[in-house]
Order: C-alpha cells, then structure tokens, then sequence
C-alpha cells in the first residue's frame, strides 16, 4: 500500500505525458529553469538625514567664506572668511565619508575592498587641484589684510 496519492495517468500503460509534466523519476529536463542570483538587500544610497547636516554645513560655511571677501566687511572680514573655509572643509570631508561608508568612490580611484591599485597620475592631480584652491584661498584672505 502506498501512502500518498496516485496518478491514475502514470498507470495507465497507454498514458501520454504533456511537455513540463512530471514524469515517473521527477521534473523534464526541458521544463528546468537556470538559476539566477538575486541580490536580497536594497542598493545602499545616502539618506536624507545624512545628506541634511552635510548640505546645511556647506551652504553656512560657502555663506561665511562669500561675503567677507566679496564686500571687505572690515577688521573681522578675514577671520570670518577663514572660518567659513573651515566649516565648508568639514562639510566636504563628512560628505565624502558619508558617500564612502555606503560605496561611492571618486572618479578614477578604485572601489573599495577591490585588490586595484590607485593611479599615482588621478591622486596627483586631486592634490593638485586641493592645493590651487587652498592656495587661492589664503591668497584672497591675505589681500583683505594688507
């Protein structure tokens, strides 16, 4: 005796079985569908709450930078520029370390955990450009001093 149910079809001598049926040993091989890997978790973006600080941080610190220097606001004017070109450094360095911890990379340098090597020619050139606008930077304040 047999515990489950039958197929009245299969013991039939003169069955025909369909296409995608099953057959007496299992599944057709025609009717079996490759494997596909399907990431589970959701694509790692920079929420809202992340990216309001940053934004806040950089408009007061591009704000403070700005107007000493476009309107010469007296004794004060360089000072306050300065510190304005310090909270925008912050904010520039939280941004790309929020955008690192959820994946983003710069342009040109490798992903992170990958076995590349950075090219010395991009790093040189992102020094290069961090130094003009650094060096622009203290030159415009210490014309507000002389």
């Amino acid at each position: 005796m047999e515990a489950g149910p039958r197929d009245t079809e299969q013991d039939a001598p003169d069955a025909q079985h369909d296409e995608g049926r099953l057959s007496p040993d299992g599944p057709d091989e025609l009717a079996v569908t490759p494997e596909v890997e399907v990431e589970l978790r959701p694509a790692r973006r920079m929420r809202m709450w992340q990216l309001a600080p940053i934004i806040m941080l950089a408009a007061l610190g591009s704000l403070m930078f700005a107007f000493p220097l476009a309107f010469e606001v007296g004794d004060g004017g360089p000072v306050v520029a300065m510190l304005g070109l310090l909270i925008s450094c912050c904010a520039a360095g939280w941004g790309m370390m929020a955008a690192r911890r959820v994946g983003h990379t710069w342009p040109g340098l490798p992903s992170r955990g990958s076995a590349e090597r950075a090219d010395w020619r991009v790093i040189a050139l992102y020094v290069a450009v961090c130094a003009v606008l650094v060096a622009l930077a203290v030159w415009r304040v210490a014309r507000l001093r002389g």
